[in-house]
C-alpha cells in the first residue's frame, strides 16, 4: 500500500480533526466527497489532525478511539490507501519540530489576528484558553508546508489560515533560500452547502446548539429518519428550490440531490404538485441508505487489522518526505541536523 508517486501529478494535502464520534453529512458533501474525487487527478495526502484536537480539554482514550474511527470513515467513504497517503498527524514528529521554526518567523500581532483567537478574545472567552489555541494556525502551516503541496482544499473559514501559511513560506524562502512551495487554495467547482435541519439559517456543524439538526454518518437509521422527517421546513406547501424564501426545503432538496448525483434544482422536479411529507420521506430513505453503507464499511475497517497497517504505512510514507525536509530546514536555520554530528 501507500500512495504511488507520479511526476505528472501535483500534490494535494488536507486534514480533518477527530473531534466527534462520527463525521456528519456536511463534512462529506462539503469536503470529503471532494477528497475522494481528487484522487483521480492529484497525488493526495490526507491526515487525521489529532494534535489540533488537543487545544481544548479532551479525554486521551476517547481521542485515540476517535482517531481510528475517523481513519476508518475516510476509507469507508472511498479514500484508497493504494492511491492516497493516509496518516495520523501525531505520528509525524517533524510537524511539531517545523512548527517551532515557523513560530519564530510569525509576528505576535499576526498570530493574534487569526479568526478563532480573535473571535474568542472579542467575546472575552480567553480565560480558559490554551497557548495551543493561539499557535495552532502555525502548526497548521507546518502540516501543509512539510509536504510542499501545490494545492490545499479550503473553505471560506480556512482562507485566512492558508494565507498565513503562504506568508510564512515566502518569509522562510526569502530569509533562508527557496525551499517551500507556496500552496494555492483549491476551491472545488461545486460543493453542496448542507444546513442544520433544525436551524436552516446555519451550516450543519457538530457544534450546533441541538443534535436534532445534525445527520451523523454512523448514526442509527431510525434516528436519521426521525431527524429528516422532523426537519424545519417553510411556509407554503410548494416544494421549490429557493434558498432565500425556502431555506429548509431547499436544504432537503440539496441533500437529496447531492446523494443521488443531481443538483437540488433537478431533484425538485420530481416533487411538482407534491408536498413536504413526500420530500421528507424520500430524503430520509436516501440518507439512511447512504449512511448505512458508510457505517457497515466503517465497522469492517475497525474490526480489521488492516486499518493499523494502512496508518503505519501512511506514516512511513509521510515521514520519508517529512524527515529529509526537516533536515534541510534545520541545516538552513543553523540547528543541529537530526542524525548528524553537531
Amino acid at each position: 500500500m501507500g500512495a504511488a508517486t507520479s511526476g505528472a501529478q501535483e500534490r494535494v494535502l488536507s486534514g480533518i480533526q477527530p473531534t466527534a464520534d462520527s463525521f456528519h453529512l456536511g463534512n462529506y458533501l462539503g469536503a470529503l466527497r471532494q477528497w475522494v474525487a481528487m484522487q483521480d487527478e492529484f497525488e493526495t495526502f490526507y491526515f487525521i489532525a489529532d494534535q489540533h484536537a488537543t487545544t481544548v480539554a479532551y479525554d486521551p482514550e476517547m481521542l485515540r478511539r476517535r482517531v481510528r474511527v475517523a481513519a476508518a470513515q475516510l476509507l469507508a467513504l472511498g479514500v484508497e490507501p493504494e492511491r492516497s497517503t493516509v496518516f495520523v498527524q501525531s505520528s509525524i514528529p517533524e510537524h511539531s519540530q517545523l512548527t517551532w521554526v515557523l513560530s519564530c518567523l510569525t509576528g505576535y500581532g499576526e498570530a493574534s489576528r487569526m479568526t478563532q483567537f480573535k473571535d474568542k478574545s472579542a467575546r472575552g472567552e480567553l480565560g480558559g484558553s490554551t497557548v495551543g489555541l493561539f499557535t495552532y494556525p502555525i502548526l497548521q502551516a507546518a502540516d501543509i508546508l512539510m509536504y510542499r503541496p501545490k494545492y490545499v482544499p479550503v473553505g471560506e473559514d480556512q482562507r485566512q489560515h492558508l494565507e498565513l501559511t503562504r506568508n510564512l513560506a515566502e518569509r522562510f524562502n526569502s530569509r533562508f533560500g527557496a525551499l517551500f512551495t507556496i500552496p494555492e487554495p483549491y476551491i472545488p467547482k461545486a460543493t453542496a452547502k448542507v444546513l442544520d435541519l433544525a436551524n436552516p439559517d446555519k451550516q450543519m456543524s457538530k457544534s450546533a446548539a441541538s443534535p436534532a439538526g445534525l445527520l451523523n454518518l454512523l448514526e442509527e437509521p431510525a434516528s436519521l429518519r426521525k431527524k429528516v422527517r422532523s426537519a424545519v421546513t417553510d411556509s407554503g406547501r410548494e416544494v421549490a428550490y429557493d434558498p432565500a424564501e425556502k431555506p429548509g426545503v431547499t436544504n432537503l432538496l440539496t441533500i437529496g440531490g447531492a446523494l443521488t448525483g443531481v443538483s437540488g434544482e433537478e431533484f425538485a422536479v420530481a416533487y411538482a404538485g407534491r408536498g413536504y411529507g413526500d420530500l421528507k420521506k424520500d430524503v430520509a430513505e436516501i440518507v439512511v441508505e447512504f449512511a448505512s453503507g458508510v457505517r457497515e464499511r466503517t465497522e469492517k475497517w475497525l474490526a480489521s487489522d488492516e486499518l493499523s497497517d494502512v496508518l503505519a504505512q501512511g506514516a512511513q510514507r509521510a515521514r520519508s518526505i517529512a524527515a529529509p525536509l526537516l533536515a534541510e530546514v534545520y541545516e538552513r536555520v543553523g540547528f543541529a541536523v537530526p542524525g548528524s554530528r553537531a
